[in-house]
C-alpha cells in the first residue's frame, strides 16, 4: 500500500539542466516561463554584487541574476553564447544567468536525494536535492533560496 511519503506514489518530476561553468545543476520545469539569449542588463545602485541589473522584457522589467556569483562561484561573463532562463516563484520572476541550458529531464523520486547537511548552513543553501542521473549527481537548485523576497522587493 502507498503512502503520501512513499516515493513510489509520487510522480516523476521534469527538471530543466543547465551549466554554469563545469557544474551541472537543474531546476524544475514548472518555474521555467522561458530561455533567452543574453541582453544586456542596466545596472541598479546600491543592488548586490550578483544583481547584473534589469532588462526590459516585453515591457516588464526583469531582474537578472548572476547564478554563478549567487551560488558563491565565479561569474558568468556575459556574452552572445551565454542564457537567461526566466524564472517564476509566486508573483516574482526573474532572469538567472547561466553558461548553458542543458537538456529537459524526466526524474523518478528515487533519483532524489536530500543535500548533505553537516558543513553548510541550512539559511545559505541554495540546493534543494541532489539528482542521480546516469551515475552523475545534479544539484536541483532551491528557487526560494536563490530569490529570496527581499529581492523583489522595490527600494
Amino acid at each position: 500500500m502507498s503512502t503520501p511519503s512513499d516515493p513510489a506514489s509520487q510522480p516523476d518530476i521534469e527538471v530543466l539542466s543547465f551549466r554554469l561553468d563545469d557544474q551541472k545543476y537543474c531546476l524544475d520545469i514548472a518555474h521555467v516561463r522561458e530561455i533567452r539569449g543574453w541582453t544586456r542588463a542596466t545596472p541598479l545602485p546600491h543592488a548586490p554584487p550578483y544583481l547584473k541589473g534589469v532588462i526590459n522584457m516585453r515591457g516588464t522589467v526583469l531582474p537578472v541574476i548572476d547564478l554563478g556569483l549567487r551560488l558563491g562561484g565565479p561569474p558568468v561573463e556575459p556574452d552572445e553564447h551565454k542564457v537567461i532562463i526566466v524564472v517564476s516563484l509566486g508573483k516574482l520572476t526573474a532572469g538567472l544567468l547561466v553558461d548553458a541550458v542543458s537538456d529537459i529531464l524526466t526524474a523518478a523520486p528515487d533519483q532524489i536525494q536530500p543535500a548533505p547537511e553537516f558543513g553548510i548552513d541550512p539559511s545559505d543553501s541554495c540546493l534543494k536535492a541532489l539528482l542521480m542521473i546516469e551515475g552523475k549527481l545534479i544539484r536541483i537548485l532551491d528557487l526560494d533560496a536563490v530569490l529570496p523576497p527581499a529581492a523583489g522587493a522595490a527600494a
